[in-house]
């Protein structure tokens, strides 16, 4: 009976299924460019290997037993999963194996997005069999899930440089300050100075922020939050002001809940990178995506 199946195996499985599909042992000669003699011993070597009759052949002709019916199909499976294997291992040396670990922030503008998403797309489309995971990360924790390996690559905005990271420019995004409806400032928002606003409560960012062109050093601040989200609520109790992305309260601007104090001064521009442990320690599915991020923010500089 066949045990371990050796290269001589499969070499006498595909003639067996030749002389099948040539209807014959004769029929098969031209096909396998050997003799009928030669065609008859491989047959019969095959049938001694697996202790069964496959196939009757002489002067009645040829025929498969009952067992040789079974083995044509089990011989075609075996030989198409082989062919399977072959194609696959030799573009291996091409294929994107592994997995990809992406960190973003959270309320980025939808444009951003698209973005991404086009980014996330160029990257499917490639020869991969990558599990991706995204996650949405607050600021604060982005860069030191980067350096620990928790994602591979982090898009947001960053307020100081690692030597050990590697930061590319991808867009900015723009925040002005705001104030609830309710708050002293609210119906005279759109004018504001700065002293005007120095002297009221501020809800800050619990993280470090980037350089600010702003005399922020004496304003008051009062509370602190880590996201978005929980700037906004405590600016909408019409007791804090703060900065808000333009596109995150874009929507609540319209409903009348807030109002930018001043958009042509009270603002600042916040430079989103994506940012990756150095060059070095860089695999080929971190490059390629990273080359397609690259390529979907091409026109956006």
């Amino acid at each position: 009976m066949l045990g371990q199946l050796s290269d001589l195996d499969l070499r006498l499985i595909r003639v067996f299924l030749a002389v099948v599909e040539a209807g014959g042992v004769s029929a098969a000669q031209s096909t396998l460019n050997v003799s009928q003699s030669t065609i008859s011993s491989q047959l019969s070597a095959l049938e001694t290997r697996l202790g069964y009759r496959l196939c009757e052949r002489g002067r009645a002709g040829f025929a498969l037993t009952p067992k040789g019916t079974q083995f044509v199909a089990a011989s075609r499976r075996l030989l198409e999963a082989v062919d399977d294997f072959t194609a696959d291992a030799r573009r291996l040396d091409r294929r994107l194996v592994g997995q990809l670990r992406i960190g973003v922030i959270g309320h980025t503008a939808m444009s951003a997005n698209a973005r991404l998403s086009e980014a996330i797309r160029r990257f499917r489309e490639r020869d991969e069999a990558v599990e991706l995971t995204l996650s949405m990360l607050p600021p604060g924790t982005l860069e030191e899930a980067v350096i620990n390996g928790v994602v591979q690559v982090g898009i947001g905005y960053f307020w100081h440089r690692v030597p050990s990271l590697d930061y590319v420019p991808l867009f900015s995004e723009h925040q002005v300050a705001y104030c609830g409806h309710g708050h002293p400032l609210f119906d005279a928002a759109g004018a504001h100075g700065f002293d005007a606003v120095s002297a009221h409560d501020w809800v800050w960012r619990s993280y470090p922020l980037p350089d600010i062109p702003l005399p922020t050093e004496n304003w008051r601040v009062t509370a602190r939050a880590d996201n978005m989200e929980a700037v906004a609520v405590l600016i909408l109790s019409g007791h804090h002001l703060g900065f808000l992305p333009e596109h995150f309260a874009a929507t609540m601007v319209e409903q009348g809940l807030l109002a930018p104090l001043n958009p042509g001064t009270l603002y600042y521009d916040a430079t989103f990178h994506m940012v990756t442990r150095q060059q070095a320690r860089r695999g080929e599915v971190l490059q390629a995506f990273l080359d397609d991020m690259i390529a979907a923010h091409a026109d956006t500089h």
